[in-house]
C-alpha cells in the first residue's frame, strides 16, 4: 500500500482565522490513546493530496519535520459560499488494526442496455463501506456493468469482487447500479377541427325543442286562466 506524506505544522489552537488568512487550513489530530493536537496545513498542498488520495487512503503526517504518524482524514469542513476547505480532522490509525471506512466505487465495462437501447446508467451508490486492517484499504473498488443487458438487470453489493482481507459492511442485496430506459415522447391527441363546435350546436338544438314545447303549453295555460277569470268576473 502506498502511503502519502503530508507536512503539517503545530499551531496555537485559537488562531484558526489567522491561519486561513495565510493560505493554510487549521486541523486537528486525535485518536485512541493519542493526545489531541492542533496543526496547520498548506491549503494547496492539502487540496492536491486530498483530491488524489480521498478519505480512505492512509496519510503519513510529517509534524514539523520531527515526528511522523499515520492517519485517515476523518472529517472535512467547507465554506458554504466558496466551498473551500475550512477545517480538517485527522484520526490516528494503526496500520495493523482493523478499521471501517468508505471506499469509492468505479464502474467498468460496457452495458448493452446503454449502448444499444439508449438507456442511462444510474449509479445508486458512490462508495462501499468496508472493514479491513488499515494497511490494505483499497483506494477504489470496481464493479462490472457488462451484465446490464436490459432495463431489468442490476448490479448489487454481492457482485463486487473484494480483495482478500476486505469485507463489506453494507447489505449484499443493496443495488449499486441499474440502467434506466429512455423517456418516451408523449404525443398529445389532436382534436378534429370543428368537432367541438358541432357537438355544441347539436346539444343546443336538442334543448331548444323542449323549451319551445314547454313555452307553448305555458301560453295555453295562461290564456285558459284568463278566460276563466273573465267568466268568474261576469
Amino acid at each position: 500500500m502506498d502511503i502519502v506524506t503530508l507536512e503539517v505544522k503545530t499551531r496555537d489552537a485559537g488562531s484558526a482565522r489567522e491561519i486561513r488568512s495565510q493560505g493554510a487550513i487549521p486541523c486537528n489530530y486525535y485518536g485512541q490513546g493519542k493526545e489531541n493536537q492542533a496543526f496547520a496545513v498548506d491549503y494547496q498542498t492539502f487540496r492536491r493530496t486530498f483530491e488524489k488520495a480521498g478519505g480512505n487512503t492512509v496519510l503519513e503526517l510529517d509534524i514539523d519535520g520531527k515526528e511522523k504518524t499515520n492517519v485517515l482524514v476523518h472529517d472535512v469542513d467547507y465554506d458554504p459560499v466558496t466551498d473551500e476547505y475550512t477545517h480538517v480532522d485527522f484520526k490516528f490509525v494503526d496500520l495493523d488494526k482493523e478499521v471501517t471506512t468508505d471506499v469509492p466505487l468505479v464502474a467498468v465495462g460496457e452495458s448493452k442496455a446503454v449502448r444499444e437501447e439508449g438507456g442511462t446508467l444510474m449509479q445508486n451508490r458512490d462508495t462501499l463501506t468496508v472493514k479491513c486492517i488499515a494497511r490494505i484499504i483499497p483506494s477504489q473498488l470496481e464493479f462490472d456493468i457488462s451484465g446490464l443487458d436490459d432495463f431489468s438487470a442490476s448490479v448489487h453489493v454481492s457482485d463486487i469482487k473484494l480483495p482478500q482481507g476486505v469485507e463489506s459492511v453494507d447489505d449484499e442485496g443493496l443495488t449499486i447500479a441499474t440502467v434506466v430506459a429512455p423517456r418516451a415522447e408523449e404525443e398529445e391527441p389532436v382534436e378534429a377541427e370543428g368537432e367541438e363546435g358541432a357537438e355544441g350546436e347539436e346539444g343546443t338544438e336538442g334543448e331548444a325543442k323542449p323549451e319551445g314545447e314547454g313555452g307553448e303549453k305555458k301560453e295555453e295555460a295562461k290564456e285558459g286562466g284568463e278566460e276563466k277569470k273573465e267568466e268568474g268576473g261576469e
